[in-house]
């Protein structure tokens, strides 16, 4: 394995040695000037993005599921983009995993040397009964975290996709996954603090791997949120929104067809565009696999 010192998310930045020296602004004017790196970064790999993305709608539309696994910061990442998928998408909890190092209590207390334990990232698939029929996400700055490696190795003896999200090229990891995503955003303002350029390419990363899977998946209508849940004030509000918005409709009409709906915004919005009843909706959709625009080019 490299050693540390030898990676890229490790080594100083000629940028910021004085940053300690600088006024308050001049100080957050350089931190902006090294996240303007990040973007540029990602864009470079946008390709391997695209491969990652096609294998986890290739299992997710086959019933699969999206597993996260990481450590310290690329673990909370993880997380964090598996949590957000059920408000945002309506899927169940159980469809996007994070898994992180030292179990769910490391998302807000760092599991000292949790990382380190190859074998748990091979339990905690077991855990969860891991499977080739998903998807499996490696998560690590350094690209060379012992507990992620032990989750890709056995995602791999199972036949189940491995794809390595990293901040560095020919990593450890990228040796262990069928694709590997490695921006290299350069040196951190903090000499090896990858919770700052490492951790925003990577966080940029998953959003993009989420998102357009659901979108591939029909869970976007345009360019809304059809699938999202009205589970709190400020979402019923955006719900109603959302399908007077894509059936031209005001809010009042929206409103009514959401409650004939069960509040679920793509069937509302399909019984609105296709003037048919709830039922019907939920048929056609079906049909479409969930897909508004092809239940609307399907009836007509």
């Amino acid at each position: 394995m490299v050693e540390l010192r030898h990676i890229d998310t490790e080594q100083r930045n000629p940028r910021t040695l004085n940053i300690d020296q600088l006024s308050t602004l001049d100080m957050l004017t350089l931190i902006n000037s090294e996240d303007h790196r990040v973007a540029e970064a990602v864009k470079e790999v946008l390709p391997q993005v695209a491969q990652a993305v096609d294998a986890i709608y290739e299992k997710m539309a086959a019933g699969g599921r999206l597993i996260y696994v990481g450590a310290g910061t690329s673990g909370r990442l993880g997380v964090l983009d598996a949590v957000e998928c059920p408000p945002t998408f309506g899927v169940p909890y159980e469809l996007v995993v994070g898994l992180i190092a030292g179990g769910p209590g490391a998302f807000v207390k760092a599991a000292e040397g949790a990382e380190d334990k190859y074998d748990e990232g091979r339990q905690d698939l077991i855990n969860i009964q891991f499977s080739k029929n998903d998807a499996l996400v490696g998560i690590a700055a350094s690209g060379r975290t012992p507990y992620v490696i032990g989750a890709m190795d056995y995602a791999r003896e199972l036949g189940a996709p491995v794809m390595a999200v990293v901040c560095c090229r020919n990593s450890e990891m990228s040796r262990h996954a069928d694709i590997t995503m490695d921006p290299v955003p350069g040196p951190e303002v903090l000499t090896g603090s990858s919770r700052l350029k490492s951790g925003t390419a990577q966080k940029l990363i998953l959003n993009m791997l989420s998102t357009a899977t659901m979108i591939k998946l029909g869970k976007v209508y345009s360019n809304l949120m059809v699938d999202m849940k009205a589970s709190n004030e400020k979402l019923y509000n955006r719900a109603v929104r959302i399908v007077s918005t894509a059936a031209e409709v005001d809010a009042e009409t929206a409103e009514a067809a959401l409650k004939q709906c069960d509040f679920h915004c793509k069937t509302a919005i399909t019984m609105l565009l296709l003037g048919i009843s709830p039922d019907e909706a939920r048929k056609a959709l079906e049909t479409a696999q969930g897909h508004i625009s092809k239940a609307i080019e399907n009836h007509g």
